[in-house]
């Protein structure tokens, strides 16, 4: 016989069955995101490990630079002394305002895609890299930049006794590690001087025909 409550009238709620500790449900959305979470990591080190499998393209060798010809240096000095005191008077010169932009400069800028201030941006910080001392000039190297591109840009310069400096000529050079010999630098001033020049031929005889060079009509 089973023991009643000897109270009447009052009855006991039947007992729960006994189950284990429940887990909220915000700790396993948690532990899921953390197995995602790995899940991608592994992946992410796996594509990593792939990648540095394959070895990077390498760039491609430059051809060296031709060494300059002891024959284009001739009549040109290029010792520290003599650039260092050139480069002291071009500049003295050039923030006084004792220099003339020849026409031959300013042919090439407008050839070349570049400006007067170019042209004394590179007085002002470029190099002089050599002294043509029967000529009385100087070779200024530096750069300008056309469309975002840095160009080498080289000015030759004519100095007076009088402290005035005349830009003879400024070109973009198709060797800009190399110094222009004496030579070259004549035979380019004189060709870009000449001028065209052009005439009619007339009428006449053409080589190895007999006739006025007219046309006959035909019978």
């Amino acid at each position: 016989m089973t023991r009643q409550s000897s109270r009447p009238g009052v009855s006991h709620p039947p007992r729960a069955a006994r189950t284990g500790p429940s887990v909220p449900a915000t700790d396993v959305q948690v532990g899921t995101d953390l197995l995602a979470l790995r899940a991608q990591l592994a992946r992410a080190e796996k594509a990593a490990r792939r990648a540095q499998a394959t070895p990077p393209p390498r760039p491609a060798a430059q051809a060296p630079v031709k060494p300059q010809r002891e024959a284009d240096l001739d009549g040109v000095s290029t010792d520290d002394f003599s650039l260092g005191r050139a480069h002291a008077r071009l500049r003295d010169a050039v923030y006084d305002g004792r220099y003339h932009l020849c026409d031959h400069a300013i042919g090439h800028a407008r050839a070349e895609g570049f400006l007067e201030h170019d042209v004394m941006n590179v007085l002002l910080t470029g190099r002089v890299r050599a002294v043509y001392t029967e000529d009385r000039r100087w070779l200024v190297c530096g750069y300008f930049e056309a469309c975002g591109v840095k160009l080498p840009l080289h000015v030759v310069a004519e100095h007076a006794r009088d402290g005035f400096v005349d830009i003879v000529t400024a070109f973009v050079p198709k060797q800009p590690h190399h110094i222009i010999s004496r030579a070259r630098l004549a035979v380019m001033l004189r060709y870009d001087e000449q001028t065209i020049r052009a005439r009619t031929a007339h009428a006449g005889n053409r080589v190895g025909h007999r006739s006025k060079g007219r046309w006959k009509k035909s019978a």
